[in-house]
């Protein structure tokens, strides 16, 4: 009997565990939402695939792509399909109104399609300046949309013909389409015609139709750094760390050895370029760009006095550099660059130039009032008038003949009895050669008109 009873509460116990087990399983079940309710760019292919990465950590049981897009960039789809193709994890797309373009592209990828009443999917037309908008692309882009759309929909037992007609407006297919217009379906045609499983309202739906009895959605949510970067690609932003980089840069040539301005500008240049570099904006070519326009902009200033083609070739490469960073070009084929998002680039890159400008003229008489700066920098001014006097020659050079041993522009070095002065015109450029004669001794160089 003391047997039988310690088997009855073993069967109690574990029907009960069964039962709490089973219980367990249905709440674990996750529905990963993600949504993508934007133009496909650099940016979208971040999340998409952080969002992914997220959704593998939750052990997800499976992801729905909230869909609203009229498309974007070509090789940023791409990057998305495949994600979305190679995911061990189930993806299900919910089209809430538009998947066109990129969009059709990246929802075909999934492993089913539901739409939402009056939704539609196609237009995959590629087109010039992104967005879904515009006139179409050259045909070797179309070619590549092409195949990507035919082999995604084999992958997903799709129609491979009509995927195709989405961006080919000259093929026909019988009874679905006529030669001359791209194929976009309705939520019926979509159903008919094997793009779409079943029209729904809402991502709960999608969950019951999998058959989950009980399941959880968890919307992406991006994390605080995730938002700091998108704080720092705000246009007003970036035009903020602009105007601190060529600020600091000024500053610091003012005032050498101080360091509070470079270093300003350094980190102003970090924060510039670092969210734009992660969000796959900025390549390290355009990096190397604005760093090579700020070392020909020094190496005019320190090593080649003046204002030359190494100056010239500095403030572009910084302009350019800078610009760039901003917009999801490649190299220098701007196709499918939006004109709206280059417009703005070009437009916050020179206004913050040109405010720069105004305040460095505006504040840097100021400077040496500032009491902050009292303690590093000479605020009084030994003027002539009170007897002061600073040179490094003696007045035996005054008069004196030599020749330029470099260009001057205004400044560079001249060549008196075989030794080598530092000198100035007063103003006027004087050929290498030239001969020229010393004018004033007083200061760091000599001042020389051409003879």
């Amino acid at each position: 009997m003391k047997y039988i009873k310690w088997i009855g509460f073993l069967g109690i116990w574990l029907a009960f565990q069964s039962a709490y087990s089973q219980e367990d399983a249905q709440v674990k079940k996750k529905v990963f939402v993600l949504d993508i309710k934007d133009n496909i760019d650099p940016r979208m292919n971040r999340k998409v695939r952080l969002g992914l990465e997220e959704a593998v950590k939750l052990n997800a049981d499976l992801i729905i792509i909230h869909m609203d897009t009229y498309g974007g960039a070509v090789n940023d789809a791409d990057d998305i399909r495949t994600m979305v193709l190679e995911s061990d994890i189930p993806v299900h797309v919910f089209i809430d109104k538009d998947a066109a373009s990129a969009g059709a592209l990246i929802s075909i990828a999934c492993d089913s399609i539901y739409m939402a009443p009056g939704a539609s999917i196609g237009a995959a037309t590629v087109v010039m300046g992104g967005g879904g908008s515009g006139e179409a692309a050259p045909d070797k882009y179309q070619s590549y949309m092409r195949s990507m759309m035919r082999s995604t929909a084999e992958a997903k037992g799709r129609d491979p013909k009509i995927a195709e007609a989405m961006v080919d407006e000259s093929l026909e297919i019988e009874g679905v389409s006529k030669a001359g217009t791209v194929i976009t379906f309705s939520v019926s045609e979509a159903i008919a015609n094997g793009f779409c499983e079943a029209q729904v309202k809402s991502l709960d739906e999608i969950a019951e139709r999998q058959g989950f009895d009980s399941y959880e959605l968890v919307a992406y949510q991006t994390s605080t750094i995730e938002n700091v970067i998108a704080f720092f690609l705000n246009p007003a932003v970036s035009g903020f760390l602009i105007l601190i980089i060529f600020a600091g840069i000024y500053f610091e040539i003012q005032t050498p050895g101080v360091g509070f301005p470079l270093l300003a500008s350094v980190i102003a240049m970090i924060l510039y370029f670092i969210p734009y570099y992660l969000t796959g904006l900025a390549d390290n070519w355009e990096i190397f760009i604005f760093i090579l326009g700020v070392v020909f902009l020094a190496v005019e200033i320190f090593v080649l006095p003046g204002f030359g083609i190494f100056g010239i070739l500095g403030i572009l490469g910084i302009l350019t550099g800078l610009t760039l960073g901003m917009i999801p070009n490649d190299a220098f084929d701007f196709t499918f660059v939006p004109a709206g998002d280059l417009f703005v680039a070009m437009l916050t890159v020179m206004l913050s130039a040109i405010v720069a400008i105004g305040l460095i003229f505006f504040l840097a008489p100021k400077v040496n009032q500032w009491k902050a700066f009292s303690t590093i920098s000479l605020a009084t001014t030994q003027d002539r008038m009170d007897g002061y006097t600073s040179t490094l020659y003696g007045v035996d050079l005054l008069g004196k003949v030599g020749i330029a041993h470099t260009r001057l522009m205004p400044s560079g070095k001249i060549l008196i009895e075989e030794e080598v002065y530092d000198a100035y015109s007063r103003g006027e450029f004087i050929d290498k050669g030239d001969a020229v004669k010393v004018i004033s001794t007083e200061g760091t160089s000599l001042k020389v008109k051409k003879v």
